[in-house]
């Protein structure tokens, strides 16, 4: 990616920016490494009142997701247009389309969103804490191998996806074409893993909108290459998976054009021996963040095949409602990244005050917003499902079930923005053990059982609701007792050993 220097807006703004946005805002690297660790570094002047200060938390941490949440919501729209576009041909290629797209997003896209929480937690703090900045380019190597890695054994999966889909009860025609479906999704899985890894890179430095404009370029292309394939060549059902892969590589491709040749390159140092030490750290914390993401996703695949079995109108319904929640979620999980970058940031930055009060800002601003999405659900309840569907039955279910979706949005936001400072924070495993807990050991059995004693497709969703409120409340507690000062220690100990011994920490 080459040289260049574009980072001198990151240090002495007092607005944030392009580069600022979530990293401490007057403290250059050479003054953060050299304070003692005893002296917290604080962001404020100290004649700022707390409500001042939380108030600009909430500007700063807003700012940061907004666009992640764009670029997140056009991320989804690559999936969704292939299915859309292929569905057109049958409804036999709709469902197949639609099967496999879940089944990757339970497996390849796991390792996309949870994998790359690695980075998360050691990009953010290198950058701002690291006496070289060229140590961030190596984390993103080392991404670039350990997920890499990750992917070989869920690449063969989707190879040898056939017998396995008829080992769970699917249809032959249906196993047999997802098996082929996947098959050629393999490639641009890769290329969705290694996307993501770069928007990682960029987000740690305070860069969070070059995925949306990249995203804003392949969006489209997506859709006229799926029509392309699909029906102009005649390749009918895998065109879509050849055309979305191809998507995935562009914007990967679109990524790294922007850091080498707009801003981000100043931290590459060029491919180094370096990446493949340390490995041990970043996989644990990749697969910690892997099982963090994946058990609320499995919870919800347990609930959409539990609907399927309630009978067709409750499977519309549910259909409906996770269609939307998928759209909606893009909301806390943005707004877990910034929080994630921003904690990281401040820990690096030696401000154990400041990631603590960002920290709890990022949380009470979830309750917030989930408290607007909640109002809008709640006035559109019963024309909702209109907008996918006109069957009366399917409407009147969805507006029953809604006020408990709209419940689920506050502690869904609960959970994203403490489940970002969990992140940044390096415990992905605490996360990944309260939803272990909170969703399998109690809240979905209830949820099932409910479902077919009486309560039907509301009963799935109460479950879903108790076990986000117990998430999100679980998680925010451990956030609220956290040994900040000892977060700092641990976030320097974190960094390669060569780094720590430098830093003097």
């Amino acid at each position: 990616m080459g040289g260049g220097s574009v980072s001198a807006a990151r240090v002495g703004d007092s607005e944030p920016n392009e580069y600022t946005s979530l990293l401490p805002g007057h403290r250059d690297r050479e003054s953060c490494n050299s304070v003692d660790a005893s002296d917290v570094h604080e962001l404020d002047d100290g004649l700022k009142t707390n409500k001042t200060l939380i108030a600009e938390e909430f500007k700063i941490l807003l700012k940061g997701s907004i666009p992640v949440v764009v670029a997140y919501t056009l991320q989804n729209s690559l999936q969704t247009i292939s299915v859309l576009v292929v569905g057109r041909s049958s409804p036999e290629n709709l469902a197949t389309a639609a099967f496999s797209y879940m089944f990757a997003m339970c497996t390849a896209w796991l390792i996309a969103l949870g994998g790359t929480t690695a980075l998360d937690t050691l990009a953010s703090s290198t950058f701002t804490g690291g006496s070289n900045k060229h140590d961030l380019g190596i984390l993103l190597q080392r991404a670039f191998v350990v997920l890499g890695l990750f992917y070989i054994p869920v690449a063969l999966l989707w190879a040898c996806s056939e017998p396995v889909f008829k080992f769970l009860g699917q249809d032959p025609d249906l196993a047999r074409d997802s098996a082929r479906f996947l098959t050629c999704l393999i490639p641009g899985g890769l290329g969705y893993i290694y996307f993501e890894s770069m928007k990682k890179y960029l987000q740690a430095q305070g860069i969070m909108r070059p995925g949306t404009y990249v995203l804003l370029i392949t969006s489209p292309f997506n859709a006229f290459l799926n029509y392309f394939f699909c029906y102009t060549l005649n390749m009918g059902l895998l065109g879509a998976p050849i055309a979305t892969g191809i998507s995935y590589w562009l914007s990967f491709t679109l990524l790294l054009l922007y850091a080498r040749f707009v801003a981000g390159s100043e931290c590459w140092g060029g491919w180094s021996r370096s990446a493949f030490k340390n490995m041990g750290m970043f996989s644990h914390l990749a697969f910690m963040g892997i099982i963090h993401v994946g058990t609320e996703w499995w919870a919800f695949e347990v609930v959409a095949l539990a609907a399927g079995r309630l009978g067709t109108i409750p499977l519309a319904a549910q259909s409906v409602i996770m269609t939307a929640d998928q759209i909606l979620n893009t909301i806390p999980f943005g707004l877990g990244v910034a929080t994630s970058v921003r904690v990281g940031s401040l820990l690096g930055a030696k401000d154990a005050k400041g990631a603590a009060r960002a920290a709890h800002s990022a949380a009470v601003l979830s309750i917030l917003l989930g408290l607007v999405v909640l109002t809008v659900l709640m006035a559109t309840r019963n024309h909702f499902a209109k907008i996918f569907n006109d069957d009366v039955q399917v409407v009147r279910l969805t507006a029953e079930v809604l006020p408990y979706v709209a419940l689920f949005q506050i502690a869904d936001g609960l959970n994203g923005s403490c489940g970002g400072s969990l992140r940044g924070m390096g415990r992905q495993h605490i996360g990944a053990a309260v939803n272990l807990v909170s969703y399998y050991c109690g809240a979905l059995p209830l949820g099932v059982w409910l479902a077919f004693n009486g309560w039907g497709l509301k009963g799935l969703w109460v479950g879903q609701c108790i076990a986000l409120y117990l998430v999100g409340g679980f998680e925010w507690v451990i956030v609220g007792v956290s040994d900040w000062a000892q977060e700092v220690e641990k976030a320097f100990k974190r960094m390669d050993t060569a780094e720590y011994i430098e830093s003097g920490y």
